[in-house]
């Protein structure tokens, strides 16, 4: 089965863009229509300004996080300047569960989490684009490692 990528999904970011976008846009609009009297009022922008800085944090924050699934193992990078990975094998994986809440059910993203054999604590993916149907290649995955378990190992780097 060919490797698979997952990352956070943006949508959500998007979103908040395009309010911070559509925000500047409705108070410049404002304060142009109220005349020059009111140029005391122009920091008012700082609202927007201040938003989407919170956004392009949070766009960073996600775009920082990635599971990679390779033929026979799992791996979960996070991180910029000190970076944690963690690698699984599949064969191990346990409890796949997709997790969604009403306002990631209508976007169509969810949480993906699993646990490993023996392992101490929850690998979580939050909110990526078609969660269940990671989840099903993941556990196909696992299954066809059950099967052929003489497959050939994975490269040690």
């Amino acid at each position: 089965m060919p490797a698979m990528v997952l990352r956070p999904s943006t949508k959500f970011i998007k979103l908040g863009y395009a309010l911070c976008v559509i925000l500047a846009i409705a108070i410049a609009a404002y304060l142009k229509s109220t005349g020059p009297e009111d140029v005391r009022l122009w920091w008012l922008l700082i609202v927007p300004g201040f938003l989407i800085l919170i956004v392009i944090t949070r766009h960073m924050k996600q775009r920082l996080i990635k599971l990679e699934v390779l033929g026979d193992r799992v791996r979960y990078q996070s991180g910029f300047l000190s970076k944690m990975t963690r690698t699984e094998e599949v064969i191990k994986l346990q409890d796949v569960r997709v997790d969604q809440t009403l306002g990631q059910r209508m976007m169509g993203i969810g949480d993906l989490s699993f646990e490993t054999a023996g392992g101490s604590s929850r690998i979580v993916m939050p909110s990526i684009d078609r969660p269940q149907l990671a989840a099903d290649h993941i556990l196909e995955m696992a299954r066809a490692q059950r099967i052929r378990p003489d497959a050939e190992p994975h490269p040690s780097v």
